[in-house]
């Protein structure tokens, strides 16, 4: 099969017109890219993502689409982006900030450079769903496997790789204004511009939180595994849970939560933080400064990128999670966890595209942790 082979799209319909699309992706022809612009013109409103997710991956032009549209409106917002057959990458736009309050803004990335971002892992032989496992890549290299957005299974993270040097020196370019962050403004946007350039196209939301965090090290202690006797508790039942904590770890020493958001309306909300580089490789004399300039009463601030991911487990259990990965600030993170204190955080979240939670689990983790410095 070839790129021209594209014209054949027309002809399938459900899992087979999406499994079409996936293997047009990963063959990575252009040739395929003229007849998607006119299947898309063509094609029905449950259709249109085929197209328009094989297009973003087949020309690296990648436009902002409405927040929260319903499918038409969203089919409708495609066709549009791809109406005029343009498919060269434009420069990043990072615009429509709004500063809601001194610990809460938003912003979109249109065109974003994408080396950050969360993106569907190649079917496995044989798999009767062309899109099912997503990884959070740096630089298009899994870091962890995120699993399915599947409403009624487990969340559950897996460490596959650490990301090359770059991603750390690209987020290590926000740090000058990280020292001492005790409030959003509409400068700071400005300032890292470039940085924010290189995430994924979407909207985002900007939260100054104040996470009370620990550093989990042993599998039995991390909300990966403790959530399990939380359902036993709710479903009355005492019985002893068979898989072994191991068998939830992530796989890496990691923050969490030290109790899950207070307050929500789902009845279990847990936090995980987790490392984009290696836990052995930090510095005991750098968290050593952190942690005297933190006795001293400073509060300088890590950079996570991460989301609200709900779930209905087995539907019968509803569970929330605030998870995310650090892009910057691991020796700032461990000295937080090690004195006790709030870790200060400046958290990154994706929103609108169908995956997370929505607004509300940011709404009740704002309420619970905003900054109020």
């Amino acid at each position: 099969m070839d790129g021209a082979d594209a014209g054949r799209l027309s002809e399938a319909t459900g899992l087979d017109h999406t499994a079409f699309a996936v293997a047009l992706e990963l063959m990575g022809d252009p040739a395929a890219v003229p007849h998607l612009l006119r299947w898309l013109a063509e094609s029905g409103e449950e259709r249109v993502y085929d197209a328009h997710h094989a297009l973003v991956r087949l020309t690296g032009r990648d436009p902002l689409l409405p927040e929260r549209p319903s499918r038409t409106e969203y089919a409708a917002a495609v066709r549009a982006v791809w109406a005029d057959g343009r498919t060269a990458r434009a420069p990043v736009v990072v615009g429509g900030l709004v500063v809601d309050s001194e610990a809460r803004a938003r912003f979109s990335v249109d065109g974003g450079a994408g080396r950050i971002r969360v993106a569907f892992d190649p079917p496995s032989p044989g798999s009767s769903w062309p899109r099912w496992d997503r990884s959070l890549t740096f630089d298009r290299k899994p870091l962890y496997r995120v699993g399915s957005s599947c409403g009624t299974c487990e969340l559950g993270l897996r460490l596959l790789d650490w990301p090359d040097e770059e991603a750390t020196r690209i987020a290590a370019r926000m740090r000058g204004r990280l020292a001492a962050l005790d409030r959003l403004d509409t400068a700071l946007f400005l300032e890292w511009s470039p940085v924010l350039g290189e995430l994924e196209t979407g909207h985002y939301h900007a939260l100054l939180l104040d996470l009370p965090l620990e550093r989990v090290t042993e599998p039995a202690r991390s909300w990966w595994y403790r959530r399990v006797a939380n359902r036993a508790e709710g479903d009355g039942d005492d019985s002893e849970y068979d898989d072994r904590p191991e068998e939830h770890w992530p796989g890496v020493a990691h923050f969490q939560l030290t109790t899950p958001v207070p307050g929500g309306r789902v009845p279990h909300t847990y936090g995980a933080v987790l490392p984009s580089q290696p836990p052995e490789a930090l510095d005991p004399a750098t968290v050593a400064r952190h942690a005297a300039a933190m006795a001293a009463g400073e509060r300088p601030a890590a950079v996570v990128l991460g989301w609200i991911d709900d779930r209905y487990v087995e539907a019968r259990h509803e569970e929330r999670w605030l998870v995310g990965a650090v892009l910057d600030g691991h020796h700032r993170l461990t000295a937080y966890a090690a004195a006790g204190i709030p870790a200060r955080v400046l958290f990154l979240a994706r929103t609108g595209d169908g995956t997370d939670g929505g607004l509300e689990g940011l709404e009740e983790v704002a309420a619970a942790y905003g900054c109020r410095a």
